[in-house]
């Protein structure tokens, strides 16, 4: 008996690690039909490129910033169909282009350097994909310096365990969700104030659905999420509805985040919870 319970738990073991193993392609398609959702800004909300999947061409003003998304599908003379895996991977963790140019914000850069190669790879896999759209984008227009570059270039990202709940919530908000860029307020356009107001909200967003103002989403009691439960804090992630009923505005993405699992919800919730609450009231 002890043995057929020893072999019959071996084999549930397998089964469930074979049930959870993802190809490159399943990852990469979670990732970015959910917490990592580039649609959200890469696909045009209306136009001729409406419901084209990251075709690009939607216009993003914020302050200084004056971008229109480009195509990031593999079509060869207006996408990204002549860049490698490796071009790929530079593009997007530490935004430069094959030319060597600078892509500009509001693409996090700051967060998009911590993204795992695991992970990284996985968003390539699906980029390559996509249905090739022919649709060429302006420049974006910045009237601000960019700096040289964004960082030494990225070496080597582990993963990061998902047992370590904390942790890994941390990396969802930030690296692959990038929540932390939206909600931290600047210093100096394009700098965040991570270091002092992680969280605190309060940067004005413009766009088709008009102006919206990111929420302070530390667990200060007045004027954060210390109030929330866990339940309503995923409700108001998935759904765009506030405890009181009130709905959320964009550029949160509603639409992709109802697809993060109840796991990675969990572990984002634990996140938020560990930052440090700041009193920092938003309109």
């Amino acid at each position: 008996m002890k043995k057929f319970t020893f072999a019959a738990a071996m084999v549930m073991s397998l089964c469930a690690s074979l049930a959870v193993a993802e190809t490159p392609l399943e990852r990469g398609t979670y990732l970015m039909r959910g917490i990592v959702a580039c649609g959200n800004c890469h696909t045009a909300p209306g136009g001729p490129m409406a419901k084209q999947e990251l075709a690009g061409g939607f216009n993003m003003k914020e302050g200084p910033i004056d971008a229109m998304t480009p195509n990031l599908t593999p079509h060869k003379a207006t996408g990204v169909g002549d860049w490698s895996d490796s071009q790929l991977m530079v593009a997007i963790r530490e935004g430069k282009r094959p030319d060597g140019s600078l892509i500009g914000p509001p693409m996090p850069y700051d967060m998009y350097r911590g993204l795992s190669d695991k992970d990284t790879k996985a968003i390539i896999a699906y980029l390559r994909s996509l249905k090739p759209v022919e649709n060429a984008t302006r420049k974006s227009v910045y009237k601000m310096p960019l700096p040289p570059a964004y960082g030494p270039p990225v070496g080597s990202v582990a993963d990061v365990p998902r047992t370590e709940t904390v942790r890994y919530g941390e990396y969802l908000a930030g690296p692959l969700g990038h929540c932390m860029e939206c909600h931290t307020p600047m210093t100096k356009p394009p700098m965040r104030d991570y270091k002092n107001k992680m969280g605190a909200g309060g940067f004005t967003f413009y766009g088709p659905w008009g102006e919206s103002v990111a929420a302070n989403i530390t667990p200060d009691k007045e004027t954060g999420i210390g109030n929330w439960t866990g339940a309503q804090i995923k409700t108001a992630i998935t759904n765009g509805v506030r405890p009181d009923g009130t709905k959320l505005r964009p550029p949160m993405a509603f639409a992709y985040y109802k697809n993060i699992s109840d796991e990675d919800l969990d572990a984002i919730v634990a996140y938020l919870r560990s930052l440090k609450p700041i009193r920092n009231e938003v309109r």
